[in-house]
Formats: C-alpha cells, sequence, structure tokens
C-alpha cells in the first residue's frame, strides 16, 4: 500500500519551472496562490526534493490562517509533515522547512549519506535511512502508508517528478501553464531525467481544465497499463 500522491506545478508557456541559473520565478498569481495553499491544507504530507531545497528554500507551510485553523479544527498540525528525499544529507540545518511552522519533518536519506551530516539534521527532523546509494522511493510510499499518510503532495523538483513517475508512483498532475515563456536548453522543465523512450512513454487522461490568473490550470490522471 501506498499514499495518493499528486505532483503540483507552475511551469511557463514552453515548459520551464525556472530559468537557467534554477531561480526560482513567479510563474502563477494570487488566485492559483490560494489553490495551492489549499491542496497543500488538504495534505497529509508534501514532499521535495533536495535540489528544491537548495535552489529555493520553500517553508511549504500553510499560509491561511483559517486554513490552518481548519486543519487544528480536526486534530492535525496546523502544517503536512515536510519531506525531503535527500540521498547524501544536503540539506541545510536551517533551510526555512526546519525551523518554520509547526508539523513534523522527515529527512530521508540513503545509508551512503554522511553519518556526521545526518546526525546534525536529527537535531531539527526525524530522519529516515531509505536505500543504499540513494533513497529507495516505493519502499519510501510503503513505510509512508504506515505512519498513516494517504494524500501525498509532491512540490518538485524535476528530478524527483521524474523518479516518482518513472517508478509509476504518481496518481495525478497538476500543471498551472502561465503566460510567460523562459527558454533555454539548460533551464529545467517539470519533469528531467533520463526520459521515456518512444515504446514507454508516459500517458494522461485529462481531468479539468480552468482558467485561473492569466494561465490554465490543467488536472490529469495517471493511466496505468
Amino acid at each position: 500500500m501506498r499514499p495518493f500522491v499528486f505532483i503540483n506545478v507552475a511551469m511557463s508557456a514552453d515548459g520551464k519551472i525556472a530559468t537557467r541559473e534554477r531561480r526560482q520565478t513567479k510563474i502563477s498569481g494570487e488566485e492559483d496562490f490560494k489553490r495551492v495553499d489549499t491542496l497543500r491544507a488538504e495534505s497529509d504530507a508534501i514532499l521535495v526534493g533536495v535540489g528544491t531545497v537548495l535552489a529555493d528554500n520553500p517553508s511549504l507551510t500553510v499560509k491561511s490562517e483559517a486554513l490552518r485553523k481548519w486543519r487544528k479544527i480536526h486534530g492535525k498540525d496546523e502544517n503536512p509533515m515536510r519531506i525531503v528525499v535527500d540521498s547524501r544529507a544536503r540539506t541545510p540545518e536551517n533551510a526555512d522547512l526546519l525551523v518554520k511552522g509547526e508539523g513534523r519533518r522527515l529527512i530521508v536519506v540513503s545509508e551512503n549519506a554522511s553519518a556526521e551530516r545526518v546526525e546534525r539534521l536529527r537535531q531539527k527532523a526525524e530522519v529516515l535511512v531509505c536505500g543504499v546509494e540513494r533513497v529507495n522511493l516505493r519502499v519510501l510510499m510503503r513505510e509512508l502508508w504506515q505512519r498513516g499518510i494517504r494524500r501525498l503532495m509532491v512540490e518538485g523538483g524535476a528530478t524527483l517528478n521524474w523518479s516518482l513517475l518513472s517508478e509509476g508512483l504518481v496518481d495525478e498532475i497538476y500543471t498551472f501553464v502561465g503566460n510567460i515563456v523562459i527558454g533555454g536548453k539548460d533551464a529545467p522543465t517539470f519533469v528531467d531525467g533520463d526520459g521515456f523512450t518512444a515504446s514507454e512513454i508516459l500517458k494522461l487522461a485529462l481531468i479539468s481544465v480552468e482558467m485561473i490568473d492569466d494561465g490554465v490550470l490543467l488536472r490529469w490522471r495517471v493511466l496505468r497499463d
């Protein structure tokens, strides 16, 4: 068993999620920010890769006071559990997601992670060793299910998105497409990694389309063979 997993991403009209310097770029507007905040509030946990932590330093907190109160009324922490896939334990000890907002934090490392770094991170979060060379995502999903995580939101980055999709661990995708073009062969896309071959291409079914701000939100279901 594993949680219901969905990816949420904002990308430019040409499919980029950041500039070639891999700096966070404003793609959507206020209405979409509210939508994302609601998705966070409704989730049991939020998953990101360490690359996103190092590049963007997100807090991954629920911004709306009303939504935080809603979570508390339902017996939950103000914020979902925040989880970092970090094979080599590179998450900074002062990362915003470790120091801002109440709630549980989980850093998932591999057996190859530095023991010294792991011990420092244990002062700020729970650390789970899951995999030898790199984090084993399938094992992680089973572990999260056992911890009561039923709905898991993924907020990037491109490498983690690829790993989850290529291993068949994603159920739905929300893509907000903004009214900008970023360009650049070195700018990260929604999904990086090795990519699928022609015979392996992953197919999606469109669930809904909605105009938001100056862009469009597409909701997809990942089709299984």
